[in-house]
């Protein structure tokens, strides 16, 4: 007997908000389903969830998205065994050509009542009925550095120990999954395994990581009060600008860095990212969990 297996899959809810109109959502039509859905398509190999939700998007609609706050994950049975899908609320920043193929030969925008009349499957119109209802947030993604070279392996200055080969492969993994997100503002530990970790995405976006020695385990540990007071202020920039963020820190100083966001500390592997979701006063609404792919 052959065994079942679960395949992983991810899409988005995408909206758009036209100058004095209701919102509308972005649909598709598989001809050799003849059905209306969401974009969605299954992982490819080593892949983030988030990260597959925007290229499946891209993929399916020609459309550039970002993804906001999570939305629920369904699943349902397939030939292979079960197919489980996770979805997040997404926002178009940008458009292509769309060109009509075997797989997607139409991509609309409907409103939202336009939309729940013509989705084919029930689990789906239930999930957009939710999106609608998520309060306005941006997210804050907290990383924990890269694998770096063993402390006994490193004859300098702590603070600046590099990346190992593992570490470096871990930062550019992170790459489509701060994309995801729309993530502009990159601030970090002034450590070196902290700056090299976002140092690849600063690259692709052209981007500056703003240094800070207050994050280093060694300011960190002599002074923790800095660490929350930083952290706060980063937390109030990002929830009153709505310009997503990533910060870079090292293990021993995540639990104060959580503190600030009101999450409770949990170990977090090297390159490990919990995505937090602010309200406009900067109040944690969710939060995301995503283990390095590396």
């Amino acid at each position: 007997m052959s065994r079942k297996r679960l395949v992983e899959a991810a899409g988005a809810i995408v909206l758009r908000y036209p100058k004095g109109r209701r919102p509308q959502v972005l649909v598709i039509h598989r001809p050799s389903y003849n059905d209306w859905s969401l974009p969605k398509g299954k992982l490819d190999p080593d892949e983030y969830l988030a990260a597959a939700a925007v290229r499946e998007t891209m993929e399916e609609t020609a459309t550039i998205i970002r993804l906001r706050h999570p939305v629920d994950r369904i699943q349902y049975p397939i030939p292979s065994g079960t197919k489980r899908v996770a979805y997040w609320l997404g926002t178009a920043t940008g458009q292509r050509r769309f060109r009509p193929n075997s797989e997607v030969d139409r991509r609309v925008w409907l409103s939202v009542p336009s939309a729940l009349k013509r989705m084919t499957y029930a689990d789906e119109r239930q999930l957009l009925e939710q999106a609608v209802t998520l309060p306005d947030t941006t997210p804050l993604l907290i990383v924990r550095h890269g694998k770096a070279m063993e402390r006994k392996h490193w004859s300098g200055k702590d603070q600046l120990r590099q990346l190992s080969s593992r570490g470096r492969r871990q930062s550019k993994r992170l790459v489509p999954l701060l994309d995801a997100y729309g993530i502009t503002e990159l601030d970090s530990s002034a450590s070196t395994r902290c700056m090299t970790t976002l140092a690849p995405y600063a690259k692709a976006k052209r981007l500056d990581v703003q240094g800070w020695a207050t994050l280093s385990e060694e300011k960190a540990k002599d002074n923790p009060d800095a660490v929350l007071k930083l952290m706060h202020r980063l937390i109030r920039q990002t929830a009153a600008s709505g310009v997503p963020r990533a910060i870079c820190g090292h293990r021993p100083v995540l639990p104060l860095m959580l503190e600030a966001l009101g999450v409770p500390a949990r170990p977090m592997l090297t390159a490990a990212v919990l995505v937090a979701h602010l309200s406009p006063d900067g109040e944690t609404v969710s939060v995301e969990w995503h283990k390095p792919r590396v």
